[in-house]
């Protein structure tokens, strides 16, 4: 079994921590654009258009089973598009709003997320659909993404910076009667401990990593090449651009069953596998 993780970032590792418990014989390739990251501050057109090429040239190159586009941004922006180019299976990752809907006791559901997530008719259209009885607040959490990169690393992550983007939340009209959380970014998941600890009493934080993973579980299942003989292999970790700090980036990746990170080089990858770093 090959599966492909796409995301502009570290986040869609959380959902390849899952995949590695829930298909533990699985190839798992993934693709970081960190050339543009992050996605919430870019124009839809472009990254429409840029996600559309990096899938297709990584589908042409990797040959996956499956693709995960474990990036909220890319999933709501181009999921469809790439389903409609591609005869392959794709699960994607929205914000969790029937599962906030399906869980509070209260009525009011928060959301973290970027801002671009917030303003796209896409999450309109899932509180229409799934939770037209429920009062949503959500926040725009410009820095959280970055925080969570530092906390993959393993770097200090001051706890203000997060406190400071929780009370955007919390202390918006209506929010302490908030009794459930949706993390609309899969860069928080590194960050739902924190969440957690920092958080009122009682509060229950959604991360859709697993479910995810659970989806994408299934698919493969029903594709029938889950037992599919042969040699393990972890798969390789693709970035657009290579981070600076790399090193801090490393230990991680370990973690995660990665051994290297890769240039992805687009068409022209003959030598990428000569300069990777490990």
């Amino acid at each position: 079994m090959r599966i492909l993780a796409f995301d502009s970032g570290i986040g869609g590792l959380g959902i390849v921590r899952c995949l590695r418990t829930d298909l533990p014989g699985a190839r798992i390739d993934y693709l970081a654009d960190t050339a543009v990251f992050p996605y919430g501050e870019q124009a839809d057109d472009f990254l429409v258009t840029r996600i559309l090429t990096l899938v297709g040239q990584a589908i042409a190159r990797l040959r996956p089973d499956l693709v995960v586009i474990a990036c909220n941004t890319a999933s709501t922006l181009a999921l469809d598009a790439l389903r409609a180019r591609h005869r392959l299976p794709f699960v994607g990752c929205v914000p969790p709003i029937k599962w906030a809907a399906d869980l509070t006791q209260s009525g009011t559901i928060g959301l973290l997320a970027t801002r671009a997530t917030l303003t796209r008719p896409y999450l309109s259209n899932l509180r229409n659909r799934f939770a037209p009885g429920c009062t949503l607040i959500t926040y725009g959490a410009r820095n959280l993404a970055d925080l969570s990169e530092l906390a993959f690393r393993g770097r200090p992550v001051p706890e203000r910076a997060i406190r400071m983007e929780m009370d955007g939340l919390f202390l918006q009209p209506g929010g302490d009667a908030i009794d459930v959380v949706g993390l609309g970014c899969t860069h928080y998941t590194f960050l739902l401990d924190r969440f957690q600890r920092l958080g009122r009493p009682g509060l229950r934080w959604i991360d859709p990593a697993q479910a995810v993973s659970r989806q994408a579980t299934r698919l493969a299942h029903n594709l029938g090449t889950v037992a599919a003989k042969g040699p393990y292999q972890p798969g390789h970790a693709f970035f657009t651009a290579l981070p600076q700090d790399m090193g801090a980036l490393l230990p991680g990746l370990r973690h995660m069953g990665y051994d290297a990170a890769y240039p992805f080089m687009g068409e022209d990858h003959q030598n990428a596998q000569d300069t990777c770093i490990r």
